[in-house]
């Protein structure tokens, strides 16, 4: 029974990553390399977990997000989803529309 207790115990250390070596002065609205690594595929700005970085880096880079943003070096949102699903519909409607037989009247 002891040697089961012990094998499900949590260790009293904390596993803690090592941050990466970015320094407060390469956070810049310019650095699109950082920018865009700090980015999801939708526009959104990643968490500081899944970025790494120390919570005074985050604060920077998000600054940074939305400075680039506001000076339209990268969109707000990426809409290539929504822009394909309106195509598709809008193409859908019109080959319906276009392919629809006429009734004949009797």
């Amino acid at each position: 029974m002891n040697k089961f207790k012990q094998r499900f115990r949590k260790s009293k250390r904390s596993f803690r990553r090592p941050l990466p070596p970015i320094s407060t002065d390469e956070i810049d609205y310019s650095n699109m390399s950082l920018i865009s690594r700090c980015i999801s595929q939708q526009g959104k700005i990643l968490s500081r977990r899944v970025n790494g970085v120390t919570v005074k880096q985050q604060r920077l880079i998000t600054i940074a997000i939305k400075q680039a943003r506001i000076l339209s070096l990268i969109p707000f949102l990426n809409n290539e989803k929504l822009a394909k699903m309106k195509r598709d519909e809008s193409t859908a409607r019109t080959k319906n529309f276009r392919n629809r037989k006429k009734k004949k009247k009797k």
